[in-house]
């Protein structure tokens, strides 16, 4: 069983900076892309953004290119999300997810271990 504990939410200023961070259990940390993805109120949960099990891979939702850096730290078994020039529509819990596979992908369905959630509120 994969356990998956995110840290580093909090509330802050619009134009603001977070580092979020998920640890997770298990030895097999570096063989999973590893995805970050949130949930607005009264909103579905959404992509955010995915690094590939090397780390030599990235991908972001539009919403947070330019924004948001996501990376890894496979000896430590933690992926970060550092979150950058937050926006109030940047409000949601983030949960952190680990992939099927080492190759990066966006679809929710692909991601068997979730996180609980860390809160982010950006106030304006």
């Amino acid at each position: 069983q994969v356990q998956l504990v995110e840290s580093g939410g909090g509330l802050v200023q619009a134009g603001g900076s977070l580092r979020l961070s998920c640890a997770a259990s298990g030895r097999t940390f570096s063989r999973y892309a590893m995805g970050w993805f949130r949930q607005a109120p009264g909103k579905e949960r959404e992509f955010v953004a995915v690094i590939s099990g090397s780390g030599g891979s990235t991908y972001y939702a539009d919403s947070a290119k330019g924004r948001f850096t996501i990376s890894r730290d496979n000896t430590k078994h933690t992926v970060y999300l550092q979150v950058n020039s937050l926006k109030p529509e940047d409000t949601a819990v983030y949960y952190c997810a680990r992939h099927r596979t080492s190759v990066p992908g966006t679809a929710q369905y692909d991601y068997d271990y979730w996180g609980q959630g860390t809160q982010v509120t950006v106030s304006s």
